[in-house]
């Protein structure tokens, strides 16, 4: 054999281990993209499935929230009620008690009884009086409580359904 053709056969025999190595290569790099593109696949997949979770969280909670909201609604309105009558039994109390300190007295012409009499009807008045602007406070502080109270209760209940 010549020289030519031994180097004609060696280039044929480079080129054939030339193109196996370059289709190895191929081979390879299509294995990777596949396993690359599996592995983003599975990555989107999971973040798809994250958002879908927080969404859901976040509907849970806010439906939680106008549930909250709800209830302390109805509770203010209760309270609300419940004041209203309490306002107008305290209303009554004061009416009775003007009508009973206006009634005091001693009827009389003895000048002593009539001016112990005067100044019973005094003191009944004054009675009267305090006892208007005590329940009139009352009345107020209560419905304060009354809004503190619903909206502590609420506020806790707000946690506890924005918390695992």
């Amino acid at each position: 054999m010549t020289w030519p053709v031994r180097l004609g056969l060696l280039g044929l025999v480079m080129a054939s281990y030339w193109g196996v190595y370059q289709h190895g290569r191929s081979v390879e790099r299509s294995q990777a993209l596949a396993a690359s593109a599996q592995r983003d696949g599975a990555d989107r997949l999971a973040e798809v499935l994250a958002q879908r979770s927080a969404r859901h969280e976040e509907q849970r909670r806010a439906q939680a929230q106008e549930e909250v909201n709800a209830h302390a609604h109805e509770q203010n309105q209760v309270a609300a009620a419940d004041a209203a009558g309490a306002d107008a039994a305290g209303q009554r109390l004061q009416h009775d008690a003007g009508q009973f300190a206006a009634t005091v007295g001693c009827p009389g012409t003895d000048t002593a009884a009539v001016g112990r009499g005067q100044a019973a009807t005094r003191a009944a008045m004054v009675l009267s009086d305090l006892l208007a602007r005590a329940d009139a406070r009352a009345g107020e502080l209560a419905k304060v409580y009354d809004r503190a109270r619903v909206a502590g209760l609420a506020c806790e209940a707000s946690y506890s359904a924005l918390t695992p």
